[in-house]
C-alpha cells in the first residue's frame, strides 16, 4: 500500500511511482508552474499494420513495436481520449493562471484518414502547436509518405507569457531522436531544455515521467521538477539517469 503523499515535500525532485491520474489528484490546485509530457499513443490500437506486427529485420525487436510492459496501449479509441482527457484536466488545475502545459503527441492515419487528437485537445485552451521535426520513423503502409514529425499543443491558461526573447525561437523545432535510450519514444533533452528555458517556470511536472528526460533538462536548468511514471522499470532508470546528470554536472564545474 502507497504511503500517504503530502505536497510539496513528497512530490518535489522525486519521481513517484504511480498511476498519474491518482497521483495528480494529490496536488492542491495551482501549484505547478509548468507541465511537459508526451503519454503513451495507444499505437496498438492503430489500424495501420506499423505497430501492429513487427515485420521482422531490423525492426523485430524495435522499442516501438514491442510497446510498453506496464501501459495498455491498446485500449479503446473513446476509452483512451476519455483517460487523456481526464489527464488534461488534472493537469490544467494544478497549473497556476500564468502556467502552461506542453502536451507532445503524435498525430496518425486511422481507417485512410488523418487522426489529429483534436477529440483529445478540444474545449482546452491551445494557444499554439508546435512542431517537432525530427529525424527517422517507421511506415510499412504505401498509402502516405513517412511521418517525420509530431506536434507539441501549447495549452496555456491567460497569463501565461514566455521568457524574454524565448519567442524567437519560431514554432517549428529540428531535434534529433534519442537512439540509445531503451524507452520507447523517448524526448530529446534538448527538446525540453528548450521548453523549460522559454518559460519562467521554477517547477516542472511530468505525469508521464518515462525514462527522466524531463527530470534531467530541469536538473540542467536548475528547476525542481516533479514526475509521476507508473512502470516501476522506468523509474528506476529515470532516477539512474538523474543521478548519473548530476555527477556530469559537477564535473563540468570542476
Amino acid at each position: 500500500m502507497q504511503k500517504t503523499l503530502n505536497f510539496p515535500n513528497d512530490f518535489l525532485n522525486k519521481i513517484i511511482c504511480g498511476d498519474c491520474l491518482e497521483i495528480m489528484r494529490k496536488i492542491p490546485d495551482k501549484s505547478i508552474d509548468l507541465v511537459i509530457t508526451s503519454p503513451p499513443y495507444n499505437l496498438k490500437n492503430s489500424t495501420g499494420n506499423g505497430m501492429k506486427d513487427g515485420r521482422g529485420g531490423k525492426w523485430a525487436n524495435a522499442a516501438l513495436v514491442n510497446g510498453y510492459k506496464d501501459y495498455d496501449d491498446c485500449m479503446p479509441h473513446d476509452k483512451y481520449v476519455e483517460w487523456q482527457r481526464n489527464c488534461l484536466a488534472e493537469m490544467f488545475r494544478i497549473i497556476p493562471d500564468d502556467g502552461a502545459i506542453f502536451y507532445n503527441h503524435k498525430w496518425r492515419v486511422q481507417d485512410g484518414l488523418l487522426q489529429d487528437r483534436q477529440d483529445i485537445v478540444s474545449d482546452f485552451p491551445v494557444r499554439q502547436i508546435i512542431i517537432w521535426k525530427r529525424k527517422g520513423g517507421i511506415n510499412f503502409n504505401p498509402g502516405y509518405f513517412l511521418p517525420t514529425y509530431e506536434v507539441i499543443y501549447l495549452i496555456a491558461k491567460p497569463a501565461f507569457k514566455l521568457a524574454p526573447k524565448a519567442n524567437a525561437c519560431g514554432d517549428i523545432w529540428e531535434f534529433n531522436q534519442e537512439m540509445k535510450n531503451p524507452h520507447p519514444a523517448p524526448f530529446p533533452v534538448k527538446l525540453i531544455e528548450r521548453i523549460i528555458s522559454s518559460t519562467n517556470a521554477k517547477t516542472v511536472l511530468d505525469p508521464f515521467m518515462g525514462s527522466g528526460t524531463t527530470a534531467v533538462a530541469a536538473v540542467n536548468l536548475n528547476r525542481n521538477y516533479v514526475g509521476i511514471e507508473l512502470s516501476e522499470d522506468y523509474v528506476n532508470l529515470a532516477n539512474q539517469r538523474i543521478g548519473e546528470n548530476k555527477v556530469q554536472l559537477k564535473l563540468e564545474i570542476l
